[in-house]
């Protein structure tokens, strides 16, 4: 999984010498940013799926400073924001929007329709539900997945370590 990574990483030299990048680019030379090890990976998922479920455009924008402040993988933080895209958008946001309805003991729309039109027409209805589940998910996702890249971390480890 680590060659695969690399592989598909950028080049850190390249990047660190684009000036467009304005404060982001003097931070570019901290090698945890382009680390692919335990500590690194696991701050990186936690930050990418934390950002991942943050209803908000330009969610890569968002990772990248706090990647570079917390000394995570860079590219996978940012990479990890695309498990909200265009296509999964509507199906991860409603079932956000279900689970904040639900904690709060609120009934779901009836006549809830997945359109960009009809979100805004109710939004002053669902925000809170809605911003609950998202900020419920961010959390639990970046948990898990901080957590579980640990875990996998150690069990190789320990697998390794059992086969000599």
């Amino acid at each position: 999984m680590k060659k695969i990574l690399k592989r598909y990483s950028p080049n850190p030299s390249d990047i660190k010498n684009h000036k467009h990048l304005g404060w982001l680019s003097k931070h570019l030379h901290n090698p945890s940013l382009w680390n692919f090890n335990r500590k690194s990976i696991s701050k990186a998922f936690a930050i990418g799926l934390f950002c991942a479920f943050i209803p908000l455009p330009f969610q890569m924008l968002i990772a990248a400073p706090i990647a570079v402040i917390a000394s995570a993988n860079l590219p996978l933080s940012i990479a990890l924001v695309w498990i909200t895209n265009p296509l999964t958008m509507p199906p991860i946001y409603y079932g956000c929007y279900k689970l904040g309805a639900w904690l709060l003991g609120e009934q779901i729309e009836s006549d809830f329709v997945m359109s960009l039109d009809y979100v805004w027409q109710v939004f002053g209805d669902i925000w809170q539900p809605f911003l609950l589940g998202c900020l419920l998910v961010s959390t639990l996702s970046a948990i898990i997945g901080y957590f579980g890249v640990q875990l996998t971390y150690r069990y190789r480890a320990y697998k390794r370590f059992h086969k000599l």
